[in-house]
């Protein structure tokens, strides 16, 4: 009786083997259409990276400087005309329970700083000039990149601290005894410069004067424009309930009362929005890529029918033939995938290294780019797996 024999089972390791001796053949093609993979998954990891990064250290801003924060300014009048706060409003402030620490800031109007008296009135570059109290440092959470904050001595004095942005639109690098700018017509001597205040970007373009010298000097009226206030963490929407109705009990619906973490939570939030485009970029360009590599795929079952009428003439199954093309095409695409990772995570580290903030990639977003490639290789290499295995042995050694 005859013998029926059962064609061999390839194994993982076999299906590895066959399918990448295709790609050996044929080095630089697989070589650009991995590229093109890699193109896709380094855009799209990278995004995430970039945008994960930029959200840790906001978190940590936020952790650092606190989301206690309550800032009450004046709104408008029922006519629609600039409301102001009481002169009282800063001490009324401070008599609210939870809260811990009170101080504003008072623009002075009309008054502009120049570098010198030489500059043309009407080139004022944006800044203004705010009278400040001596514990705004501490209460917004500012620090100083040059010289010293105001004190008791200085606040009476013509005496300046410039704000982050000012100083650079001055051109002033550093604070020192000799330097000064000019000032509502008259000279202040540049104490200190500070650093960029997240949670109080107001001050960034302002010339900061003391309380008593702005009303000396300056002719400011004493109305404050903002009150800042820190309280305990577990009262603050509490404080904020109430703030408007201490900042200003005669008319509360004239007082504009906001959190400044909120505003960055809402820029966090505008980020993941622009995240998203750009994600959706990336999935174009992994499309493309996927493309690549069925073209790939296609002209390798064409150039290859010959290869494919021997196997098939030495007992090789239709199957295996499929599985041969289809591990060929994954093994393409996963080429590409790891590399368009390790890009997107080398993007993301010399970003963040260069905005000096944590380096993030989440776990999901490496684990989801090789799935995404090993989908793509699947599905691009699936109609040349199928073709190469629906050609007859005889038609295919046929072929020139």
């Amino acid at each position: 009786m005859a013998t029926v024999l059962s064609p061999s089972r390839l194994r993982p390791r076999d299906v590895l083997r066959v399918g990448g001796a295709g790609l050996k053949t044929r080095p630089m093609r697989a070589f650009l259409s991995a590229l093109g993979i890699a193109i896709g998954i380094a855009a799209m990891t990278s995004v995430v990276g970039i945008s994960s990064s930029s959200r840790a250290e906001l978190d940590r801003e936020l952790a650092a400087l606190g989301t206690n924060l309550l800032t009450a300014g004046p709104g408008k009048t029922v006519f629609g005309e600039d409301a102001t706060l009481p002169t009282e409003s800063v001490a009324m402030v401070a008599r609210i329970g939870p809260v811990n620490e009170v101080a504003a800031i008072g623009k002075v109007p009309d008054t502009k700083v120049y570098r010198s008296d030489r500059i043309p009135e009407a080139e004022t570059g944006g800044m203004s000039v705010q009278a400040a109290h001596l514990d705004l440092l501490g209460t917004v959470g500012a620090t100083l990149a040059s010289g010293t904050w105001l004190n008791a001595a200085t606040s009476h004095y013509p005496a300046t601290v410039l704000g982050a942005s000012a100083a650079r639109r001055l051109g002033v690098g550093a604070a020192g005894p000799d330097i000064q700018v000019y000032i509502g017509g008259k000279w202040f001597t540049v104490v200190g410069i500070l650093d960029g205040v997240p949670l109080a970007p107001e001050l960034d373009s302002a010339a900061l004067v003391g309380w008593p010298a702005a009303e000396s000097y300056l002719g400011f009226d004493g109305h404050p424009t903002t009150v800042y206030t820190r309280s305990d963490e577990a009262a603050v929407e509490a404080v904020r309930g109430v703030l408007a109705a201490t900042a200003n009990p005669e008319a509360p619906s004239e007082v504009e009362v906001s959190r400044p973490s909120d505003a960055l939570e809402a820029q966090r939030a505008t980020d993941r929005a622009f995240t998203g485009l750009l994600l959706g970029l990336g999935a174009v360009a992994l499309l493309v890529g996927g493309v690549g590599v069925a073209n790939t795929m296609v002209i390798s079952v064409l150039e290859r029918r010959s290869e494919i009428g021997l196997r098939r003439s030495l007992g090789a199954t239709r199957g295996q033939i499929r599985v041969q093309f289809l591990a060929e095409s994954l093994l393409l695409s996963a080429l590409g995938g790891a590399g368009g990772v390790v890009l997107g995570i080398a993007v993301t580290t010399v970003y963040a290294g260069t905005r000096s903030w944590p380096s993030v990639m989440p776990a999901w977003a490496m684990a989801g780019g090789v799935g995404a490639t090993l989908l793509i290789g699947a599905v691009a290499g699936l109609y040349p797996a199928i073709r190469a295995a629906r050609l007859a042995p005889t038609e295919a050694l046929a072929t020139p």
